[in-house]
């Protein structure tokens, strides 16, 4: 709620709009409206204008404007409630009866001594109007039966006397069994059509407080002896070499760092190695989660330690070739010199290349290089590390020693992923087209392929590209025999050729080979459930999947782990996906039901079921909380029926249960505090109430419009206490920075998937 300083400074804001916009007349149109309160929704500005409008001259004054403003920014519930009413009432609309009121100075008169706006009722054609307006606004789809449905759910619980219309009496009757909904309605005008300003933050920088250092203790001491090991490094190199000259001590003590971390980044990415640690008591001491960060940050400290390291070198020469006798700066940089270093004297000439190749390598493995379609060139710049380790060797005569053992290990996954892959390709054998452009991948899970629930493959399609290999989790749980699940969205080029590919009227035959009985089975019953499928999704005719059988060759090297995996250790998981970073939860979630089933015991005599304690040594949780958040409807088709599922299973083994806790956001949608919104959310409610359901996904969870309140969300998961809180999220590096935010301020750890 905003205060009565930012009520008022708002108003000003608005008559600084105002004054912008408005023409010589001092007077705005309905287009001028629009741009002074950032109004773009077309029914609903309409609707204000009218209201305000109180002459219905077709344009307002700023003292017309503002004076209805301040009747909504100071006004009571009733007032609110009032010009709510009024812009439902759409029918015979009089705007200069409106608002007659606000002429007298004093306003604190209600508005409720007024006479109505339109006829002074709402019949259900009004209602159906405005209520179709608010869906559309709100980028929900649904068939003209569902709004209906809608319609006749709020217009049979409002209309108290059964007499064919609404009047206001009746209307606010039925807003008082919505507490919500009524104290939103003492939210300032200021919020219904302009967001209100950001919060301020502390005064002390988040990185500075005594919670982050508790919560990230593991990460801060491993930077700090990293960053110690560093500079003790450059010390001992620096000692021995301090009779040569400043720019010689420079130049050895960073050559010695760069031998380690040169080292150090391909331990950093030793993924079967780090898998396999993740399983030990190593994980609760070492962030091994951060593996790729700390890989692309060493990488930034190579190329920093390498431009000093080649610039010391360059003013050393510089000072030498100044000297009589000795050879010019250019001979030294371009030709072999006895006594300079590395193999024959060639010191100068490798670490001119390595200062080549590791710039074109980290400027190729930006972001903006690897997401903006041109994933190739990062692929295959990064595979310089082979020549830069040659060079490395060549280069420095005690780089070996340092690289020996990462470098055997290294070349010995990749020997084994190498092997791996090529000792026979697997086939995509069902693909699903869902029209958010994402491609749900069924392959034919290896015999000997173990993985954890949250895991990750890298995925190679020769049809697609021969030699790119990109990571993707798996979808499905470890207990699932016969097939691995993959979603992939299409966002950059690789995965859109792929969607593109799977759109083909004929793929090409690539070798089928005869599928197994229990695939041929699988088959089967997957026709029948993707039937199933498309009538749990309560959307327009116009959403659907395209579903198809296949023999695809593919390949897949892995799997590795991630962050997700100690989910099944936490007292009270908080799972956070934002859009397809549903994914590995989607794993995790079947994961835990499958568990369900297995513990499942009923009675021989009553046949009543129950389900045992789930906490064991593999497995501490108490209760889950899920969070998916989507920018609109159509996105919640990824694992919509997944999700209906387990709605279903948990019902039926955990009756009144709430071991698992679903909450679906769908940001698109007017929020509960907007006015606009009103009407539509609490006909999604009532109806939501009757059929056990919501409209939006079909679920039973009812999906909450707008973004997650996430103080409120943390503070309700604090108040359980059902044990120790971790929160998992994976989806946008901005949100996981506001998440990340709360959890430091609740105590809670935070673990992000990083790819």
């Amino acid at each position: 709620t905003m205060s009565a300083a930012e009520d008022d400074e708002w108003l000003q804001w608005v008559t600084k709009q105002f004054g912008n916009i408005a023409g010589e007349d001092k007077e705005i149109d309905l287009e001028g409206f629009k741009t002074a309160l950032q109004v773009k929704e077309s029914f609903f500005a309409e609707r204000f204008f009218a209201l305000f409008d109180s002459d219905g001259s077709g344009t307002i004054s700023l003292e017309e404007l503002l004076k209805a403003l301040s009747l909504l920014v100071h006004g009571n519930e009733m007032d609110k409630l009032r010009f709510l009413f009024q812009v439902y009432d759409v029918d015979g609309f009089p705007p200069q009866e409106v608002l007659q009121c606000i002429r007298v100075p004093a306003l604190t008169h209600h508005v409720a001594h007024l006479p109505c706006a339109g006829s002074g009722s709402i019949d259900p054609d009004e209602l159906r109007v405005v209520l179709r307006w608010c869906l559309r606004e709100s980028a929900i789809a649904l068939p003209e039966e569902r709004l209906e449905d809608l319609t006749l759910a709020l217009f049979e619980a409002a209309d108290k006397d059964h007499s064919g219309s609404i009047t206001f009496e009746e209307l606010r009757e039925e807003l008082e069994g919505f507490p919500e909904v009524m104290e939103n309605l003492t939210i300032s005008a200021a919020s219904w059509l302009k967001p209100p300003p950001p919060t301020q933050r502390s005064c002390w920088p988040r990185y500075l407080t005594r919670v982050y250092w508790h919560n990230h203790r593991s990460k801060l001491a491993f930077l700090g002896g990293y960053t110690g090991l560093n500079l003790l490094l450059f010390a001992l190199a620096a000692l021995r070499h301090a009779s040569l000259g400043g720019w010689v001590v420079v130049a050895r003590g960073c050559g010695q760092c760069l031998n380690f971390n040169c080292a150090f980044l391909a331990v950093l990415m030793l993924r079967r190695c780090l898998t396999w640690l993740r399983a030990t008591p190593i994980a609760k001491v070492l962030p091994l989660d951060q593996h790729i960060v700390f890989h692309q940050l060493v990488g930034y400290v190579v190329l920093a330690l390498a431009a000093v390291h080649t610039g010391a070198h360059i003013a050393n020469f510089s000072r030498l070739a100044q000297r009589d006798g000795h050879p010019a700066l250019a001979e030294y940089l371009l030709s072999a010199q006895p006594g300079v270093g590395g193999l024959g004297g060639t010191a100068s000439q490798t670490g001119l290349v390595l200062q080549g190749l590791l710039v074109a390598m980290l400027a190729f493995s930006s972001p903006c290089v690897r997401r903006s379609g041109h994933f190739e060139l990062f692929y295959w710049t990064h595979l310089s590390y082979i020549s830069i380790w040659t060079l490395l060797i060549l280069h420095g005569p005690h780089f070996w020693k340092w690289f020996v053992i990462p470098g055997c290990l290294f070349v010995l996954e990749k020997v084994l992923g190498l092997a791996w892959r090529r000792a026979g390709g697997l086939r995509i054998v069902e693909v699903n087209l869902l029209p958010s452009k994402v491609t749900h991948l069924v392959i034919e899970r290896p015999q000997f392929f173990h993985y954890k629930p949250g895991d990750y493959v890298y995925l190679n399609i020769p049809a697609i590209a021969t030699y790119e290999w990109h990571p993707f989790t798996i979808s499905s749980a470890p207990e699932q025999q016969e097939t691995l699940w993959l979603h992939i969205r299409s966002l950059g080029q690789w995965t859109n050729k792929l969607y593109e590919y799977f759109q083909q009227p004929q793929l090409p035959s690539l070798e089928p080979k005869p599928l197994s009985r229990s695939l041929r089975e699988k088959r089967c019953r997957r026709r029948e459930q993707v039937v199933t499928a498309l009538f749990t999704f309560q959307v327009s005719a116009g959403l659907g999947e395209t579903h198809r059988f296949c023999s695809i060759k593919c390949y897949i090297d892995g799997p590795y782990g991630t962050p997700t995996r100690r989910i099944f250790t936490s007292e009270h998981a908080v799972l956070i996906g934002a859009g397809i970073g549903i994914t590995p939860f989607a794993s995790i979630l079947q994961s835990i039901m499958y568990r369900y089933r297995r513990r499942k015991q009923s009675c021989p005599s009553c046949h009543y079921s129950w389900c045992e304690d789930l906490r064991d040594e593999e497995m501490m949780l108490r209760k889950v909380d899920f969070i998916w958040i989507n920018r609109d409807q159509k996105h919640f088709e990824w694992f919509v029926s997944l999700l209906t599922k387990l709605e279903m299973e948990q019902a039926e083994q955990e009756p009144g249960g709430r071991f698992l806790e679903m909450h679906m956001y769908m940001t698109s949608a007017l929020g509960k505090n907007d006015m606009k919104a009103i009407g539509l959310q609490m006909a999604l409610d009532l109806l939501a109430a009757k059929e056990q359901r919501d409209s939006i996904t079909g679920l039973r969870t009812r999906t909450q419009p707008g973004r997650p309140d996430w103080s409120k969300v943390f503070r309700k998961v604090a108040e359980e206490k059902r044990g120790k809180v971790q929160v998992f999220f994976c989806g946008s590096p901005a949100l996981a920075k506001v998440i990340r935010a709360h959890c430091d301020h609740f105590g809670f750890r935070f673990f992000k998937e990083h790819f």
